[in-house]
């Protein structure tokens, strides 16, 4: 009898690190998390850990990887599985998916984690069904990405949603938490730029004017997203959309935004805007890119 190939999955984010070894038939023979380090420290711990799962004389058949970006995801190109430029210290230059390959002799395929988040939302998540899912991540950083018919959309390097320009409120004068943008979405309303604006208060939900910029803010760059790529729905994770209410309003803002153009008018936001069905999507992801990457291999 054939022993189901073993599968590593890993998520590689601003502040933690996952991974999960699994069998291709869908068990998991273990997981785990570590807070994000320098790299050579973060891919040190993560080599070390997926081997202690590995059964005893298996070889891994293919390993999928979920990034924090920028980073190069053109197979064709030089930069491939290289980060590059960014504020986390030591990560740019890295080469990640080199340094993960020079570990283990199995293909590698990488994406973002948003990429690999919107993949698995659509394959077995929250968009189920829909053509085209748009993933949008509201937490340390904001991050968007498209899967259209278990294919993510890449580019030179990959779309960087949460860098997209805002209209800032009038009264709206806060410091963007951006150091790259004075009025990207990522620096008005990611987490450390409403932590920023809470002045000591400990939740979203009770600040309402807050609560009610933040939607706003979301729902323009939801609006652009949907004029930009037209999925059929955009799923949002992420710790930021844990404040009660915020989804909601955001749904209402949206509305707004998109007025009555084209086919915007059809939208149903309470059903369009959809919360995530996975708290680690992206992990969830790069399992279904190791498990496509195993039976490539295999045909």
């Amino acid at each position: 009898m054939t022993e189901a190939p073993i599968l590593a999955a890993i998520e590689t984010g601003g502040t933690k690190l996952l991974y999960r070894v699994a069998a291709a038939g869908g068990e998991t023979l273990g997981e785990g998390r570590y807070e994000t380090a320098r790299p050579d420290a973060s891919i040190a711990f993560l080599a070390g850990a997926i081997r202690d799962l590995l059964p005893r004389d298996r070889k891994l058949a293919a390993i999928g990887m979920a990034s924090f970006g920028p980073i190069g995801i053109d197979s064709a190109s030089p930069t491939y599985g290289r980060m590059l430029a960014t504020t986390k210290p030591g990560w740019s230059g890295y080469d990640l998916r080199g340094a993960i390959a020079s570990e283990f002799d199995a293909p590698i395929a990488i994406d973002t984690d948003v990429n690999a988040a919107a993949l698995a939302e659509q394959a077995v998540g929250a968009g189920q069904g829909e053509r085209s899912v748009a993933y949008l991540t509201v937490g340390t950083g904001i991050g968007g990405g498209l899967a259209m018919n278990g294919v993510t959309l890449k580019g030179s390097p990959h779309p960087e949603i949460g860098h997209v320009r805002l209209v800032r409120a009038p009264h709206d004068h806060a410091a963007s938490a951006c150091p790259f943008h004075a009025d990207c979405a990522e620096g008005l309303v990611a987490g450390p730029a409403i932590g920023r604006r809470l002045a000591g208060v400990s939740d979203l939900a009770d600040t309402p004017e807050l609560l009610d910029l933040v939607a706003d803010y979301l729902a323009q760059l939801c609006a652009t997203i949907t004029l930009a790529w037209s999925p059929g729905c955009i799923v949002i994770g992420g710790g930021v959309l844990g404040a009660a209410g915020l989804l909601d309003r955001t749904r209402k803002a949206l509305r707004s935004h998109l007025g009555t153009y084209g086919g915007a008018d059809v939208l149903d936001p309470a059903t369009y805007l959809r919360p995530a069905a996975f708290e680690n999507a992206g992990l969830e992801g790069a399992l279904l890119m190791a498990q496509t990457l195993a039976a490539h291999r295999d045909d």
